[in-house]
């Protein structure tokens, strides 16, 4: 077959995947959401398995609603890491002709307020001072963020879960590791006892190789969720141990494994991601365990 003739075969393989898809989703009544918020609904359902690429795309559109509400479709598909083509199977996927149909669910969602992470323009001599003044503004969007739509139920059950626990085990690497570090050491100031599972000399395995049913796990992971944490946290799971996590977004791999968890969306600036809400969301956790220990 001719370089051509495979190229067609793959797109008419790609048109039908689309289209099958979609037909089950009309099945289960999601067919083009109205709303960002529909959508979503449908996004965390767990009745839709997506591809790799179109995966990808999801939890872009989950984690970044103003980006993509704001955005050309070359620069959403740049920032998603995909094909432009991709955005456009995805938006059919749901109903709409295209992925401007499809933007209009982010424009209303964002419409009436300042996009995430863009407050008040800077402009600085010293480059330094506008990473400075762009991390600043990430941070603030993040916890902004936090304020508007926190999960209070979740919240108190992490926090009952952990106080109730013999040995709080602290799982997080790569980006997420600077947050457990410091909560493991919080919780340790606070005498809490606690144990960081910091895979020195590639160990992580054999450091919660004695965790059991009495004790309880806070893991924290980020997409794009490729570190050892969600093997150690199925391994606790396994273990019947209890299960608390921070994550970004309902596709993580440790939302299945987990008891209870909360969704903490860090906004970046120039490819830094902020870990701002992330902070202030353990560390009131660890305030609510000791508070509730202390009654």
């Amino acid at each position: 077959m001719s370089g051509a003739g495979k190229a067609s075969g793959r797109s008419s393989t790609d048109e039908a995947a689309t289209r099958k898809r979609g037909r089950s989703l009309a099945a289960l009544g999601y067919i083009q959401p109205q709303t960002y918020e529909e959508l979503r609904a449908v996004l965390s359902s767990g009745t839709v398995h997506f591809p790799k690429r179109l995966r990808q795309v999801a939890i872009f559109l989950w984690q970044h609603p103003s980006d993509v509400a704001l955005g050309t479709i070359a620069q959403v598909a740049a920032q998603a890491g995909v094909q432009p083509s991709t955005l456009v199977r995805f938006a059919q996927i749901f109903g709409y002709s295209g992925f401007s149909d499809f933007q209009g669910l982010f424009k209303d969602h964002v419409k009436g307020s300042w996009p995430e992470g863009r407050g008040e323009q800077r402009t600085e001599a010293e480059p330094n001072l506008h990473f400075l003044h762009g991390m600043v503004g990430a941070s603030q969007a993040s916890l902004g963020r936090i304020e508007s739509g926190f999960d209070v139920e979740s919240f108190e059950k992490m926090v009952a879960l952990l106080a109730a626990a013999d040995l709080i085990y602290v799982i997080g690497s790569k980006r997420a590791f600077p947050v457990t570090t410091y909560l493991s050491l919080t919780l340790s100031q606070q005498g809490v006892r606690n144990l960081l599972v910091d895979n020195v000399g590639s160990t992580a395995i054999d450091q919660v190789g004695c965790i059991g049913k009495g004790d309880a796990v806070l893991a924290v992971s980020f997409s794009p969720y490729n570190s050892i944490t969600p093997d150690l946290v199925a391994v606790a799971h396994e273990r019947k141990a209890r299960i608390v996590t921070i994550t970004d977004s309902t596709f993580s791999p440790l939302v299945r494994l987990s008891d209870s968890w909360l969704e903490v969306v860090e906004s970046d600036f120039a490819g830094f991601r902020s870990l701002a809400a992330s902070l202030a969301v353990g560390m009131a956790l660890v305030h609510g365990v000791v508070a509730r220990r202390s009654k």
